[in-house]
């Protein structure tokens, strides 16, 4: 017996009278939703849609009106729609289900049960208008202590020599994306954004492709257990290099780039045969312990000739904080710590909703734990996953990160409205696909300038947050717990966070 139909997710209704069938909906849609008729009319397959807005964006008459669930089951606290679906699905099937994007459960957000503290009087707030502020961040291996020498013309000699550092103007970077989850034109948009505001962008596990090579000054490559595209010209093009162990939308598990999203370009930059599956095993199969990974971390360098720092991601899960600290031991000069709300292209739907822990709890133990052990100098201490705004990015900071790394955000600035199906390839914004029609919606000149408007405008107002705080330095806020208060957050995790509840 057929397990019949599921009720629709999305409804997408024509206005009729409005509609002047233009057919740009029919154009604009590559999910197939809209179809022209013989007679001219517009037929719509409502089950299709994936609620990815374009057809709404495009339309010039706005006609086109979207409903979530307009029919539903009958409600129970226990078999939600979602898990009814993930069963009928998996019954017709017989396969893992696939999601793109962050976590989707709806679990609480520390960072909006967290508040800033502000000065009034006796410690008087800065106006960043009228005051200088650094925001300026140094990412690396800093010395526990400087070896100076007063020379007989009286200038300074510094003894102490210091480890390459990443100089930032913001904080705030731009996470590994890499080409062939995300296109070309998306990847360069980014690489634009960058440049223009003086920070980095990651390349993901991709490779980079040779239309990157102008912005290879602001780029961090990325070294992952696939070593797609991976050779000492990628290596020594980047400013610095990544070793990608885990991502906090699914972590303890490799990555998967179906063979369809591998054309000719993503081959050769990738340096695998087109259309074939690119598969990164879980595990690195040349690290099974610290010793291990200080090993390769070491190699890099070596290849490198010592010029370039070398970070590792790892996703926050239970023991990050200890991982973390063997990361510093390792000549390691960041560790990446990405949260389970850390956005893919493609993850297996149970891991990305249900393993990881949240990136808030993660930095502030791994700052913490790293404290303790008097090797916080050793390693800069870098936080992706869930990052939605400059309030989160200066609770990131005042946790304990010295910066942090967007991706969703950026999408959604270049004009991704997370849909969530980013591992079908059929993106109609020219983002996470590899369809020339698609990508050529996407124009890297006027989406860079998105990007860059993003970031500045976060840079601003976290200038603005600091100066009601009463810090003129990024510095000083950094680590900074006393200026959290946590809101309707149980003891546990206030513990975790080192943080004192409001009032307090």
């Amino acid at each position: 017996m057929s397990l019949g139909s599921v009720p629709l997710k999305y409804r997408i209704q024509i206005d009729r009278q409005q509609c002047m069938q233009c057919m740009r909906c029919v154009d604009n849609c590559s999910y197939g939703v809209f179809r022209e008729e013989d007679d001219g009319n517009i037929l719509i397959d409502s089950r299709k849609c994936t609620a990815c807005h374009r057809c709404i964006s495009m339309c010039p008459r706005d006609a086109i009106n979207l409903s979530e669930r307009p029919v539903d089951y009958r409600s129970h606290p226990l078999w939600t729609p979602e898990a009814r679906e993930d069963v009928i699905n998996q019954s017709r099937s017989g396969r893992i289900v696939l999601a793109g994007m962050g976590n989707a459960k709806d679990y609480p957000i520390i960072y909006d049960r967290l508040v800033l503290d502000a000065c009034q009087v006796t410690n008087p707030s800065i106006d960043p208008l009228r005051e200088p502020m650094e925001l300026r961040t140094y990412l690396g291996q800093k010395p526990s202590k400087l070896d100076i020498r007063k020379q007989e013309n009286g200038e300074i000699e510094l003894n102490t020599k210091l480890s390459p550092n990443l100089e930032l103007q913001t904080p705030i970077m731009i996470g590994h994306m890499s080409y062939g989850a995300i296109s070309l034109n998306a990847q360069l948009s980014l690489a634009k954004a960058a440049a223009k505001t003086d920070t980095y962008m990651g390349t993901g596990e991709g490779g980079l492709h040779k239309d990157i090579y102008p912005y290879q000054d602001n780029m961090i490559v990325q070294v992952a257990s696939g070593r797609f595209g991976v050779d000492i010209n990628y290596l020594e093009r980047g400013a610095a290099i990544e070793i990608k162990i885990g991502q906090g939308a699914k972590p303890g598990i490799g990555g998967h780039l179906p063979g369809e999203k591998v054309c000719t370009d993503v081959s050769c930059t990738r340096m695998i045969p087109a259309g074939s599956d690119a598969i990164s095993p879980a595990p690195h199969h040349d690290i099974y312990s610290i010793e291990d990974l200080a090993q390769l971390v070491r190699g890099l360098k070596e290849a490198t000739e010592w010029k370039k720092p070398v970070f590792v991601k790892i996703a926050a899960v239970h023991n990050v904080a200890a991982v973390a600290a063997g990361i510093a031991r390792s000549s390691a000069d960041a560790v990446v710590i990405d949260g389970f709300r850390g956005g893919t292209g493609a993850s297996p739907k149970v891991f990305r909703d249900n393993v990881g822990i949240p990136i808030e709890a993660a930095i502030a133990s791994v700052d913490q734990k790293l404290n303790d052990q008097g090797i916080r100098n050793k390693v800069s201490v870098i936080a992706s996953g869930g990052i939605r705004n400059s309030a989160d990015v200066a609770k990131s900071i005042a946790l304990g990160a010295d910066a942090v790394y967007i991706g969703t955000a950026a999408l959604i600035s270049m004009g991704c409205r997370v849909c969530g199906n980013c591992y079908r390839g059929l993106c109609p914004w020219g983002i996470a696909t590899q369809r020339e029609d698609l990508v050529s919606r996407l124009d890297p000149e006027v989406e860079s300038e998105h990007v860059a408007n993003l970031i500045n405008s976060w840079t601003l107002e976290l200038s603005e947050l600091m100066g009601a705080a009463g810090i003129n330095s990024i510095e000083s806020l950094r680590g900074n717990r006393s200026r959290l208060r946590g809101y309707m957050l149980d003891e546990g995790t206030l513990d975790v966070l080192q943080v004192k509840p409001v009032g307090a």
